[in-house]
Order: structure tokens, then sequence, then C-alpha cells
């Protein structure tokens, strides 16, 4: 093969569902949706099983229900679905050390320094897919070409567990009667844009040129229309860059009233947002805290005048906006922002150093049990027993460095 580039885009089938279904023999061959807890209203992901009926991800689980009346649903387990990612990556990483970790559930292995090492890249599309299901028990649809934009393309046409080589040369002519909505990176306002200047395919993308998607949407443009051509120049992004910001939120029961479960859902992503600064040794002093109505955002930007990593100290922010909440209408989400992190400074506020000495205190000690002894139940009051709203996966999700989060 004598393709500049040689890409692989490891695709897995139906991620949070096939796990569920690896691991209770009952679910298997079953219509399965996985939900955000027990009464979890919106669908994560569902297997194929549930596809076939027409469910998809972003459906209400009611909705679901209409169209398939036995469909099953499971609790979300993210801490499993992280676990069974890391292993995944690890095997990718002895495949190639050039990888991009594009999900939690996708990745990029480019092979063009390995082509010596490999008899063909579809010699290697095999062994990760042995490897994966040997290690994991999981299957996986595998692209293969010379960009990653094809081959993230490639990976989609055999679904599941298939593997698809995709010549660049005939890129092109492939992609031509595919909706661009089949293109990574078209959203809903884009795809309205591309149809108001009559571009409905790939290869109605000709009828425009790559201008006026530039000037639109700039370099996401640009990259939209070369992608419609079966072209893409951008590498793989392997440089874990620090930070602009550490930030959770969670979607609530809509119409959420209850005042405690509210304080409670708030508290508990100040905390998942100071922890995660004080595991990667960060601290910020300025907060973005918000919550969402029927009506939309509202959101309060704070800005102290001393840097903490602290959830207590974040949480004193967060009342602040409490009193804005109408609870006879309830809200739909929150989500707390710790923005422009720097690195943490070793040396104390002499004004705050009482306060946060005896927080970080604290907080190190609370830190330490939960790293010996990880199903240690120890944190605020409010905090503790069960939610019917785990934590879930952030899309950005990785198994190292700052983004790795539950």
């Amino acid at each position: 093969m004598n393709w500049k580039k040689i890409i692989l885009h490891v695709d897995m089938n139906a991620f949070f569902a096939s796990i569920e279904q690896r691991d209770n023999v009952a679910l298997q061959g079953k219509p399965v949706a996985v939900t955000n807890g027990k009464h979890g209203s919106c669908i994560i992901t569902c297997s194929y099983e549930a596809r076939a009926f027409g469910i998809k991800t972003g459906m209400k689980f009611s909705d679901a229900k209409l169209l398939c009346p036995k469909i099953i649903r499971k609790s979300s387990n993210p801490k499993k679905y992280a676990d069974a990612s890391t292993r995944i990556m690890n095997i990718l990483q002895n495949i190639s050390p050039d990888i991009e970790i594009f999900s939690v559930d996708e990745a990029f292995v480019d092979l063009t320094n390995c082509k010596k090492i490999y008899r063909s890249p579809l010699d290697v599309a095999c062994i990760i897919k042995d490897k994966i299901y040997s290690d994991v028990r999981l299957p996986c649809s595998i692209g293969i070409s010379e960009n990653k934009s094809m081959a993230k393309f490639a990976a989609k046409l055999k679904k599941p567990d298939g593997i698809t080589i995709l010549d660049i040369k005939k890129a092109k002519q492939v992609l031509q009667n595919y909706l661009v909505t089949e293109l990574c990176g078209v959203s809903k306002g884009i795809q309205t844009f591309l149809n108001a200047h009559n571009v409905y395919t790939c290869g109605d993308m000709k009828k425009i040129p790559i201008s006026i998607l530039g000037n639109r949407y700039g370099n996401v443009g640009r990259k939209i229309w070369l992608m419609a051509q079966g072209l893409d120049y951008d590498s793989l992004k392997q440089e874990n860059k620090p930070p602009k910001s550490f930030g959770h939120g969670k979607v609530t029961i809509p119409g959420l009233k209850d005042v405690y479960l509210i304080k409670k859902i708030f508290r508990h992503m100040c905390e998942k947002v100071a922890k995660r600064m004080r595991i990667n040794n960060f601290e910020s002093n300025k907060y973005i805290i918000g919550f969402k109505t029927w009506d939309g955002w509202y959101a309060r930007k704070f800005q102290l005048a001393y840097y903490t990593n602290s959830g207590s100290s974040i949480y004193k922010l967060a009342e602040l906006i409490l009193p804005k909440i109408d609870y006879n209408v309830g809200i739909n989400q929150v989500q707390v922002t710790a923005s422009n992190p720097k690195t943490l400074d070793l040396q104390l506020d002499i004004f705050n150093s009482a306060i946060d000495s005896k927080e970080q205190k604290i907080d190190n000690a609370i830190d330490a049990i939960h790293h010996k002894f990880v199903n240690a139940k120890v944190g605020p009051a409010r905090l503790l027993g069960e939610t019917s709203s785990p934590d879930v996966i952030s899309p950005s999700w990785r198994p190292t460095g700052w983004k790795r989060s539950v």
C-alpha cells in the first residue's frame, strides 16, 4: 500500500450498552437502553437490537418505550465504562505510539511510522479487533484511510464489528451521495446554512467555494468543505495542552423543585470541580456558576481575591445564586466551571492562609482516603447517601491527565 499516511479509526460499537450486555447474559440479544440513573429520562446510548426499532441516542426513554415496549433500561455505570476505555486505549498504545484518543470509545491510530513492523493495515485491524475482544470482550468497527476524516467515515460503513478500507482516490466518489450530516462536525446550524446554499449531499459541496464556509465558520467550515471532497490535512492531536477550564454539570430531572436536592447537586458539582483541580495541581480565582430553566440559562461570574481549589469555597459562591431560582418552576440543569486555572502555588496567601490551610488539610485528608479506599463514603453530609442521578463521563474524558474525570 503506497499511501503517504495510514490512519485507523477504532470505534467501539454501542459502547456502554455492549458493556452491560457483556456483563449480564440476560441482556444479550435484547433491546437495551442506558440512561443516567434508574429514572433517567434521556437515553445515553442503546444496543443495536434497540436501534432496529428506530431508537437513538438522545431520545427520551418514554418515547423509546412507545417504539419498543420491551426495551430494557439500564442505569449507567461510568466507572466501569472508564475502566474498559482505559484498557482499550492501552491496547492501542501498544500497537503504535502515535494515537489520538478522540473520545471515551473512539481513537485514531497512525501506522505511518510503523509500516515496516506490520504486514498490512488490514492485519493490524484484525490484531486490534482480536486483542480488544479477547481482553475486554467487546466488539469494535475499524476504518482505514489516508486521513482522519475518511478513516472515521469508513468506520461507520460496516457497523457493527466491521473493517472498511477507503482509498483516498475513491473517497470523493464514495462520499458523493451521502448527506453532509454524515460528516463529523456538521451541526444543525451548519446543516441549515449548507441547505440554504442548496448543499444537501457531499457531492453538492462543489456548488459553493470553500471561502463561503470559511468566512462563516472559520477553520471548521474549511475543514468540512475539504472533508466532503475526501480531503483532510488535520494531524493527530497527541499533546495534552494546559486546561483552559475545569467544569462539571448535571442535567436534573425536568423542572426539579426540591430545594435540598438542588443544593445537593450544586455541592456535588462544586466538589467535583475542586477535586479535579487538586488532583492535577491547579487552582482558580474565577468561577462561572449557573442553572438552566425552561426559559434558558442564568449564570453569574465570580472573581475572588485569592485562588482556591476547595469545594466548600466554591459552594459558597453557588449559594449566592440560589435565591435567583424560582422553586415554583424548578430547574433542568446546573453548571459549575473554574476558568483560567493556574498551577498550584505552594506559597499560601497571607490574607487567607488560615482558612485555606484548614480547608486544604480537610480536602487532602479526604482525597487520601478516597485514593486508598476506592469505595469510601467520606465527604460533606449533604452528599452522603445514594443518588438517582449518578455521574456521567464527559465526551472529552481521557484515561490520563487532567481530562480524566468521572
